[in-house]
């Protein structure tokens, strides 16, 4: 396994030839999101994007207890309105540098997932959960909104009123509640969050990198539109692939009862 840092706080490590690990690296303070730390995320995650050769993406925290908690509350108490403005482009890059990933994008979380933490997890498709976590989008609490996302990612999983409920209260949702309400996908053993989050990852890297960008992106874009724009969505990505090089081989593969080679293009 390689490790490049970005960074004291953020690391990408490499679990074989396609499976990323972007770790929150920051034990200290759980993560919280400092100007500092969201500055590497964005920047390990436009590398990620730039790198073909990555079929999945898992976000996972080296914290014992926590996943992420957030913005950092101490640096931003120390702020100027000024300061705060200068600081929003470069949140919302962190942010964004997850969202919008190419590829498919495992969260594994334990323990604490709060304010932006949590919509980091919400950020990525996928959120595997062990039976510590605690998420909650708590920011109306400190005077605040969701800014990460957590206002449009949240309706989009749980539906407007769960999600307007969940926001105005401000309330932290524990691990099997949140599995009943659609807030985790996968709700795992105490400790597992990371093995099972890099198992499915995994699984899901066997499978055509091309397809799995298009499948993504028609996910994405066509996500809110009606049923006919939907389908013109779908369609674009089907053409992107019906004609590549992955599905010459994936349907090769089938008819020979061999794995596929895919060859990404």
């Amino acid at each position: 396994m390689s490790e490049q840092r970005f960074g004291e706080w953020i690391a990408v490590r490499r679990h074989g030839a396609h499976v990323a690990e972007l770790v929150l690296d920051r034990p200290k303070a759980m993560n919280a999101v400092s100007s500092e730390l969201a500055a590497r995320l964005a920047e390990a995650t436009g590398a990620l994007a730039a790198d073909d050769s990555v079929r999945v993406v898992v976000l996972t925290s080296t914290h014992e207890r926590a996943f992420c908690v957030g913005a950092d509350l101490k640096e931003r108490n120390s702020f100027t309105d000024a300061d705060l403005s200068r600081q929003r482009p470069h949140a919302r890059a962190a942010y964004t540098g997850v969202l919008e990933l190419p590829m498919p994008t495992v969260a594994a979380v334990h323990g604490f997932a709060l304010g932006g933490g949590f919509e980091l997890a919400l950020s990525c498709d996928v959120i595997v959960a062990d039976s510590t976590a605690v998420v909650g989008l708590p920011e109306v609490s400190v005077g605040v909104i969701p800014g990460g996302g957590g206002t449009q990612l949240l309706p989009r999983r749980v539906g407007a009123a769960r999600a307007a409920e969940l926001i105005f209260s401000a309330r932290r949702v524990e691990a099997a509640e949140a599995a009943g309400l659609g807030l985790i996908d996968q709700l795992v053993g105490e400790g597992q969050d990371r093995v099972e989050a890099l198992a499915l990852a995994a699984r899901i890297a066997a499978n055509s990198p091309v397809g799995l960008r298009a499948a993504k992106r028609a996910l994405r874009l066509g996500h809110g539109l009606d049923l006919r724009a939907g389908l013109e969505v779908e369609d674009a990505a089907w053409r992107s692939v019906a004609f590549s090089g992955d599905r010459t081989e994936g349907v090769a593969a089938f008819n020979e009862k061999r794995k596929p080679d895919w060859p990404g293009c």
